[in-house]
């Protein structure tokens, strides 16, 4: 049933025709907020993968420069996000993921309105696609760890010493490791897709989170909770923004970010071909790629600005750049490939 599933989310992502479909098959919104501005004369709606909790400092900063604009924020993971624009063709006028690979395709597919300003300007060309796409976080993937679990063995800091930890400790992690669904979700199939580009270990880390019954999760922010209430050990790869967040102050737990190489993600915005307020959602990509500016904002949310200089070269940060590239995994036949490859790995019990 689940491989039935991932199908026909499969054929909704990768169709290029746009169906009519039932409203049961309608994307899942996660949550929905209304903010009324101070003299709001207009409506700015708002797609996105971000958290109303860690998104909502900034949405109140942009209405206090913009009084007139009433904003509601809709929130959703990335598949869903994807369904919504490329298969439903739901009215929003931003749309806001962390999944850059499905936010590429949707502009280029014609999803998305070209948009250019003094700010967009400034990007780095690292971080703007066609003058459509615009990034304006950049956020680590991080591995985050119950200290508890680890006294005894060591704390991993490469990914073949994670190998090596999980497969000599079964007995502390069997069911205590958490990773994303690469099926459902849009940015643990990024990562995965980048991690397997990078190292050699990620499809051997695969088969021993397989055989350590991984629990498996559409976002970042149920892994980090679940560590943080001792279910796992240890969750890999999920936002590092959203970990240093939700676990400030709390002790017991490391954020650990690896040291053979750490893959950044872009977090992107764009303004849909359906939107009704396109000046509202330009204004609001401004703000955004301005966060830089706004340091009060990256200390509130725990999103780190783009910074507008040359990615640095021999380090062990991997960014993510957006681009034609981050199509190739999006390919009908090799994103099938690559899943089934993935849960052969992962489904072993």
């Amino acid at each position: 049933m689940r491989i039935l599933d991932f199908r026909l989310v499969l054929a909704l992502l990768l169709t290029i025709a746009v169906l009519p479909i039932s409203h049961v098959f309608g994307f899942e919104e996660e949550e929905r907020k209304y903010y009324s501005a101070e003299n709001g004369q207009e409506l700015l709606s708002v797609l996105s993968t971000a958290d109303i909790d860690v998104f909502e400092p900034i949405i109140l900063a942009f209405q206090r420069e913009n009084p007139s604009i009433n904003i509601e924020y809709v929130t959703t993971g990335s598949t869903e996000l994807m369904k919504a624009i490329y298969v439903e063709n739901a009215q929003f006028d931003l749309v806001i993921s962390s999944a850059m690979d499905l936010q590429t395709k949707l502009a280029n597919d014609g999803f998305a309105r070209d948009y250019s300003s003094e700010a967009t300007s400034s990007l780095p060309d690292w971080a703007v696609w066609r003058d459509q796409l615009f990034g304006f976080t950049q956020e680590p993937a991080v591995m985050v760890i119950s200290k508890a679990a680890f006294k005894n063995v060591g704390v991993p800091h490469t990914r073949q010493e994670l190998i090596e930890t999980l497969r000599n400790n079964p007995e502390t992690f069997a069911g205590r490791v958490g990773t994303y669904d690469v099926r459902i979700s849009g940015l643990g199939y990024l990562f995965a897709t980048q991690d397997s580009r990078n190292t050699e270990s990620f499809w051997r880390l695969t088969e021993v989170m397989g055989r350590l019954d991984a629990k498996l999760y559409c976002c970042s922010g149920g892994m980090i909770a679940d560590v943080a209430s001792g279910k796992l050990a240890l969750a890999y790869n999920v936002l590092g923004s959203y970990a240093e967040s939700q676990l400030a102050g709390t002790d017991g737990l490391e954020i650990i970010p690896l040291d053979d190489f750490v893959g950044v993600m872009l977090r992107t915005a764009l303004i849909p071909t359906g939107a009704k307020n396109a000046s509202a959602a330009g204004r609001m990509i401004d703000f955004l790629v301005r966060l830089e500016g706004h340091p009060e904002l990256s200390a509130q949310t725990g999103l780190p600005p783009i910074q507008r200089v040359a990615q640095s070269t021999g380090t062990v940060l991997r960014p993510i750049r957006l681009g034609p590239g981050l199509l190739v995994f999006l390919d009908k036949l090799r994103r099938e490939t690559f899943v089934r490859s993935w849960t052969s790995s992962i489904e072993q019990n």
